[in-house]
C-alpha cells in the first residue's frame, strides 16, 4: 500500500495521519482509519473548501451598507453566482463564489469593476491550508465544569456531606442572568418563527429547564408545528372552496409556507427551512447548521454575543414530556437535585461520562439522572414513586399519548403524597454506590417506569420495532420503552462503572467521608471526586483466589446470543442455568478437543456443610455433593466430547473417557461439524482479555459460608455447579506462538485457517504433542480439578471456573493457569459461535 499525501511513516513504527492528526500502530489500523467516517468526512470538507476557494474572488472597496443582492446583481454579468459571504462586523469586504471556474476567469479578466460609483478591488481568493482542529481544542477557555481545585475550598468549608452537596448545586446551577438570557432568546425565536410558521410554539426542554442545569449548558428547543399544519390545511381548504389560491391574509403571513407543504414535507426539508429563517432573520445568531442525520434531526446555532449554543428540533415531543417528568420528580423530593449533581460530577471525574466531543461509549447526563431516580425508587420506603404508580394517580386531564407511548403522569405535584423516607443525603449517596456496585447489569434491565429491575429475558423477542437495543448496561426510557438510554456503552465502560461504584461504596463507609476533618484535610465529596487508581481487571474475570485455587470468569453477553438461543432463554425460569450448561459444554470442548486434556466427573466436598432450606429446616443434602451425579445429568444436555490418547493414538484414554462419561465421542474440534447438539445454538460469549494486565487476587471469589451476601445458585441443583478432574498430558503453553507461526508458514495463503481458530489451535496442540513424542517425553504433566458454577443476582451474571492443582511436581500450574486466563474464555467463545 502506497502512502498518500495525508499519511506518513513514523521513525519508531506506525503511521501518522496529517489530515486527522492522529497516530496508528500498523498498516491494518491505517487502512481502517482511512476508510473510517472521520477521515472520509474531513476529506470531503477539505475538497469542498478547496472547490470554494477555486471558484471565489475577494471583493473590497464597496460602500458600507452594500447588500448581498447588490453584489450578486453586479457579478452575475460574468456568470452564475453560487453565494456571497459578507463581512458582517465591518462590512468592508465580501467573498463571491461562482458556480464554475469559467465565470471566475471572466470576472478576473475584467479590467475595471465599478458599482454605485465605487471602484471595486477584485482579486482571486487567498488559498489556505486546511487544518483540522478538534472541538475540545477550539476554545480551551470555555469549560462547563468547575475544576476540582476550585471546588475544594468551598466544599471543605461545609460541615456535613449534605451541605457539600447543596453547595455543589449552588456552584453549578444557572444564575438568574443566565436564565433570563435564555428566556429572552426563546421569546425572540417565538416572535420571529411565528411570522413564518403561524401559531407555532417554541418549547425549551433538556438541561436548561429540567432542574439539572449547569453553566454554559446548551439551549434545547422544540419547534412545535402541529398548529401550523392545521393553519396551512385550513388556508388551503378555504382557498379551494373559493376556487382561488391562498388568501391575501395567508399570503402575507405565510409566504414561506406557500413553497412547502408541512404535512408531506420531509424532516430534512423542514430543517433546511428552519435553518434559513435562523440564518437570515434572527439577529445575533451565527454558525447555523442543519444536522438531518442525527437520531433526532436538529438545527444547531450559536448566539454570538453570549456564546450560548442551541439546538432546534421539530420531532422531539417526547423530550419535552421527559423534561416535565424530571421537573415533577424534583418537586416531589428536594434530595433528588443534589444527588444528581453529585453523581454527575463524580462520573465525569472518573471518566465515566462527559465526552467533550460528544458520543463515545460513555454515560450521558440523562442516563445518570435515571440511574439516580431508579435507585430512589428502590429505597425502603421509596423516595420516589414509579412512573406506573404516578400514572395511577393521574386524572383524565393529565392523560398524554405521544407517538403511541403512554406518557401520563400528574402535572400537579401537590396532589401526590410525600415520601416517608427520611434518609440523609450522606446516606443516600453512599447507598447509591453500594446499590450499583452489586447490581446485575448483565442479567437485568433498569426500568424507572416499573420502579424495579426486569429480567433481561423479557426483552429477547426480536419481533417488531419496539424492542430496545440491549447491551452491557440497559436503562429504559420511562416513556419511550424501546429506547435504551445507555445503549452506546461497551463492556469496558460497564465494568469500570461497577468497579468505580464498588470503590466509592468502600470509601463512603470510612470516617473520611462521613466526618469533617479537624485537621483541615480534604474530606467528604472532595476525596470521593479525586481520581484514584483502581484494579486493572474487574472482579471475577480472571485471577487468583488463593495460593492453591485459581478462578477464570466467563461473563454472560446477551448481545452475542443467536436467535434460537434467545428463544430458548425467553420465558425460561432461570436463564442462567440454560446458559451455564452451554458454557460448561464449550469449556470441556476446549480442554478435551483443543488441548487434549482428559476430564472426568469428580466429587466435591461441600465447603458450606448442611444448609437450611427455604422453610428454615436443615437440608437433607449430605456434607458431600456428588459432582459425578451432577455431571451425569448435565451430560445428557451437553454432549461432552472425548479425546484421543495423546501418546498412543487414541485407544486407551479414549476408552477411559467413554467409561467415565458414558457418552459417544464427538467429532474432532477441527472438523466443520458443530460440537453441540443442533438444538443448542449459542453465540460468542467472551472477548479475549487484555494481555499484560496483572491478575488481581480474588479473595472475594472463594466459596463463602452460607451467610455470604452474594447470591449464588444452589450448588445441589443439577445445573448450578459441576466439576471434573483433569489430566494435562502436554505443555500446551510452551512455545505455542512459535509452533503456530511455523504451522502457518507451512500452509498456502489461501488454505490458512483464521488466526486463533479452533482448527488452528487444535493443530498447534497436535504439533506440540508430536514434538514431545519425538523427544520421548511421556506421562502426565499435572493434574487438577475444575469446578464451575454460575453466579448472578447481586453481581454480574457469569460462569466461574475454579482450578485447583492436585499433582504438580514440577510447579507448572501457575504457568498453565496464566495461559488459560486468556485462552479459555476466547476459545470457549469460539466453540459457542461454532455451535450457534
Amino acid at each position: 500500500m502506497e502512502l498518500d499525501a495525508d499519511t506518513q511513516a513514523l521513525a519508531k513504527g506506525g503511521f501518522h495521519c496529517l489530515l486527522c492528526d492522529i497516530n496508528v500502530p500498523n498498516q491494518a489500523s491505517l487502512e481502517d482509519h482511512l476508510k473510517g467516517r472521520k477521515h472520509q468526512k474531513l476529506r470531503s470538507v477539505r475538497d469542498t473548501r478547496k472547490t470554494q476557494e477555486q471558484h471565489s474572488v475577494f471583493v473590497s472597496g464597496f460602500q458600507r451598507g452594500t447588500t448581498e443582492l447588490q453584489l450578486i446583481d453586479h457579478f452575475q454579468r460574468f456568470g452564475p453566482v453560487a453565494s456571497v459571504i459578507m463581512d458582517k462586523d465591518q462590512g468592508v469586504y465580501a467573498i463571491v463564489q461562482f458556480n464554475n471556474t469559467e465565470s471566475l476567469q471572466v470576472a478576473l479578466a475584467e479590467p475595471q469593476h465599478c458599482m454605485a460609483g465605487q471602484r471595486l478591488r477584485v482579486k482571486p481568493r487567498e488559498t489556505k491550508e486546511f487544518k483540522y482542529i478538534p472541538k475540545k481544542k477550539q476554545d480551551p477557555s470555555k469549560q462547563q465544569l468547575i475544576s476540582l481545585e476550585e471546588l475544594t475550598p468551598a466544599l471543605c468549608q461545609a460541615d456535613t456531606v449534605g451541605e457539600q452537596m447543596q453547595r455543589l448545586v449552588e456552584l453549578f446551577e444557572l444564575s438568574e442572568s443566565e436564565r433570563r438570557l435564555r428566556e429572552l432568546l426563546v421569546s425572540l425565536l417565538q416572535e420571529i418563527f411565528s411570522e413564518f410558521f403561524p401559531e407555532c410554539k417554541v418549547l425549551p426542554f433538556g438541561s436548561s429547564v429540567n432542574s439539572f442545569d449547569i453553566h454554559s449548558c446548551d439551549l434545547d428547543l422544540f419547534l412545535d408545528l402541529e398548529n401550523t399544519k392545521t393553519f396551512q390545511a385550513k388556508a388551503k381548504s378555504t382557498a379551494a372552496q373559493a376556487g382561488e389560491g391562498l388568501s391575501e391574509d395567508a399570503q402575507s403571513e405565510d409566504s414561506i409556507l406557500s413553497d412547502i407543504d408541512l404535512e408531506s414535507a420531509t424532516s430534512t426539508e423542514v430543517l433546511e427551512l428552519v435553518a434559513t429563517v435562523l440564518q437570515k432573520c434572527v439577529p445575533g445568531v451565527h454558525k447555523v447548521q442543519a444536522v438531518p442525520s442525527a437520531r433526532r434531526p436538529v438545527v444547531k446555532f450559536i448566539h454570538k454575543e453570549s456564546g450560548l449554543q442551541g439546538d432546534i428540533s421539530i420531532n422531539n415531543r417526547l423530550a419535552v414530556r421527559n423534561t416535565r417528568f424530571l421537573q415533577l420528580c424534583c418537586s416531589l423530593d428536594e434530595r433528588l437535585r443534589p444527588l444528581v449533581y453529585a453523581v454527575r460530577y463524580w462520573a465525569k471525574q472518573k471518566q465515566l461520562a462527559g465526552n467533550p466531543c460528544g458520543g463515545g461509549p460513555l454515560l450521558n447526563n440523562y442516563a445518570l439522572t435515571l440511574l439516580v431516580i431508579f435507585f430512589l425508587q428502590n429505597r425502603q420506603p421509596p423516595v420516589l414513586p414509579s412512573v406506573n404508580h404516578l400514572k395511577s394517580l393521574a386524572g383524565e386531564e393529565d392523560r398524554c399519548i405521544i407517538d403511541d407511548w403512554d406518557c401520563t403522569f400528574p402535572c400537579d405535584s401537590s396532589i401526590l403524597p410525600a415520601s416517608e423516607n427520611t434518609e440523609h443525603l450522606c446516606t443516600l449517596l453512599s447507598e447509591f454506590y453500594n446499590f450499583y456496585g452489586q447490581f446485575d447489569f448483565a442479567g437485568a434491565v433498569i426500568s424507572p417506569r416499573h420502579g424495579r429491575a426486569l429480567p433481561i429475558t423479557d426483552f429477547l423477542n426480536s419481533e417488531g420495532d419496539r424492542n430496545p437495543r440491549l447491551g452491557p448496561l440497559n436503562i429504559l426510557d420511562p416513556f419511550e420503552l424501546c429506547h435504551n438510554v445507555a445503549g452506546n456503552l461497551n463492556e469496558r465502560t460497564e465494568q469500570r462503572l461497577r468497579r468505580q461504584c464498588q470503590e466509592a461504596a468502600k470509601y463512603c463507609r470510612s470516617l473520611q467521608y462521613q466526618r469533617k476533618s479537624t485537621k483541615g484535610k480534604v474530606w467528604g465529596l472532595v476525596r470521593l471526586f479525586h481520581q484514584q487508581g483502581g484494579s486493572a481487571a474487574s472482579h471475577g474475570q480472571s485471577g487468583e483466589a488463593g495460593a492453591d485455587r485459581m478462578i477464570i470468569g466467563i461473563p454472560f453477553k446477551l448481545s452475542a446470543l443467536s436467535g434460537d438461543t434467545r428463544k430458548q432463554l425467553q420465558g425460561s425460569g432461570d436463564f442462567r442455568q440454560l446458559w451455564f450448561s452451554e458454557v460448561c459444554g464449550a469449556m470441556l470442548c476446549v480442554l478435551e478437543n483443543v488441548l487434549q486434556i482428559s476430564c472426568s466427573p469428580v466429587k466435591r466436598v461441600s465447603e458450606e456443610g448442611t444448609k437450611p432450606n427455604a422453610s428454615g429446616e436443615q437440608s437433607s443434602h449430605s456434607s458431600e455433593t456428588s459432582f459425578n451425579e451432577i455431571a451425569e445429568q448435565e451430560s445428557a444436555n451437553l454432549d461432552v466430547p472425548c479425546v484421543k490418547d495423546p501418546l498412543k493414538g487414541g485407544t486407551e484414554n479414549e476408552t477411559k473417557s467413554q467409561e467415565l462419561k458414558g457418552k459417544p465421542c464427538l467429532q474432532e474440534a477441527n472438523n466443520n461439524e458443530d460440537v453441540h447438539s443442533k438444538d443448542s445454538p449459542i453465540a460468542s460469549l467472551q472477548d479475549e482479555p487484555q494481555s499484560g494486565v496483572k491478575r488481581p487476587r480474588l479473595s472475594e471469589e472463594t466459596p463463602q459460608p452460607s451467610s455470604s451476601k452474594k447470591q449464588r445458585l444452589d450448588p445441589a441443583h443439577p445445573q448450578a455447579a459441576v466439576g471434573w478432574q483433569c489430566t494435562l498430558w502436554h505443555k500446551v503453553w510452551a512455545g505455542r506462538r512459535k509452533v503456530r507461526r511455523d504451522l502457518l508458514k507451512g500452509l498456502k495463503e489461501d488454505s490458512r485457517p483464521d488466526g486463533g481458530s479452533i482448527e488452528l489451535e487444535s493443530k498447534v496442540t497436535e504439533a506440540i504433542a508430536q514434538q514431545e513424542k519425538e523427544a520421548k517425553v511421556s506421562g502426565a504433566v499435572l493434574e487438577f480439578t475444575l469446578h464451575a458454577e454460575v453466579v448472578g443476582g447481586t453481581e454480574d451474571t457469569r460462569t466461574l471456573a475454579k482450578f485447583t492443582p492436585l499433582v504438580d511436581g514440577s510447579n507448572l500450574f501457575q504457568d498453565f493457569f496464566h495461559f488459560l486466563e486468556s485462552f479459555l474464555p476466547r476459545m470457549t467463545g469460539k466453540f459457542l459461535e461454532k455451535s450457534g
